[in-house]
């Protein structure tokens, strides 16, 4: 059919014709983590290239099993598995093995994904269920690889989240404590900015992941309401209910530092698992941000991004139920 012959052709809505799809936009996003991927392999080397490699062609891998057992058409070129892979592998610590990463990509594409029917079913994000998996099943090897960067010998260290939130603990005995541990053992704002930070392999760059956050606003891929709000959420509440009372807190800290960025703009705005409406985006948002806050304040674990944004994922269709306009014309009993 010619492109003039569509304008005479009855069909039902929606009435939008656009030249993207699946795999157009999943190329955005992996271009979008192209400079995270390079900061990863300039901070942490040969460890971080293997994790990122078992878990792309893992999560590609069993995509194109699942599918092809099930007698489904095969979709491995549309991105969607890579991306999936890219995350999940941004989600370990640069000394997990390879073998995490492959157990984990499986889990994200075969039941977090393909249980649910596929790209567009899941009702939550899978790389991030598939972290969630593989901390309660191996949390020694989830939380005790984390290594200072472009150390040959594989230095091990706490993330900056985990001496804020030690140096915050310590506030609540003596401020003074907690002031001298904060200025001499804390890396610095521009260490958090560049990514000279240990933690997990995507997540230290502040800046690259900002860079790709340019990138998807400037090709449309998302909206700025969902990681400009969450991450403002955490930022003014942990800068108000700070360990040594109120407006003492280190909210910027808390931006620069642990999950939150990567988490806000590459897993919180996925589609599947995110309201459709602008209104929903924003509760979401302000959810995941209260959540994540409450957690990182009050909670044993000085991470809450993956959690919360896995709670609202649940609530995204309920959110969706109530922000979603009604129908013009529609009866009122019914709307």
């Amino acid at each position: 059919m010619k492109d003039n012959e569509l304008f005479l052709t009855a069909s039902s809505s929606p009435h939008i014709r656009t030249k993207e799809d699946v795999g157009v936009i999943m190329r955005d996003v992996v271009i979008a983590l192209v400079p995270a991927f390079g900061c990863a392999l300039y901070f942490f080397g040969i460890n971080a290239l293997i994790l990122v490699t078992s878990s792309v062609l893992s999560a590609v891998i069993a995509e194109g099993l699942i599918q092809k057992l099930t007698k489904k058409p095969i979709t491995i070129n549309d991105w969607s598995a890579v991306v999936t892979g890219l995350l999940l592998a941004f989600n370990l610590p640069p000394s997990a093995p390879w073998w995490l990463a492959v157990i984990g990509s499986a889990f994200a594409i075969l039941i977090v994904k393909h249980t649910f029917g596929g790209i567009g079913q899941n009702f939550m994000n899978p790389a991030l269920a598939a972290r969630a998996f593989l901390l309660a099943s191996w949390p020694t090897k989830m939380t005790a690889g984390f290594v200072l960067p472009r150390t040959l010998d594989g230095v091990s260290s706490s993330t900056p989240l985990a001496m804020l939130y030690a140096a915050d603990a310590t506030a609540t005995a003596t401020a003074e404590a907690s002031a001298t541990l904060t200025a001499v053992d804390l890396p610095s704002y521009m260490d958090l900015f560049l990514g000279n930070v240990a933690g997990v392999i995507g997540e230290t760059s502040a800046i690259a992941l900002l860079i790709g956050f340019a990138y998807l606003l400037y090709r449309g891929v998302i909206s700025w309401r969902i990681p400009v709000i969450y991450i403002g959420v955490v930022g003014l509440m942990t800068f108000v209910f700070g360990a040594n009372g109120l407006f003492t807190g280190n909210g910027i800290y808390h931006i620069l530092s642990g999950g939150l960025m990567l988490g806000a703009i590459f897993m919180a705005t996925d589609y599947s698992s995110s309201p459709v409406t602008p209104r929903g985006q924003i509760i979401f948002a302000l959810g995941c941000g209260i959540l994540t806050s409450v957690i990182r304040l009050w909670g044993g674990y000085p991470e809450g991004v993956s959690y919360s944004i896995l709670l609202m994922n649940v609530a995204a269709p309920l959110i969706d139920k109530y922000t979603i306009p009604k129908i013009y014309g529609e009866v009122k009993a019914n709307a």
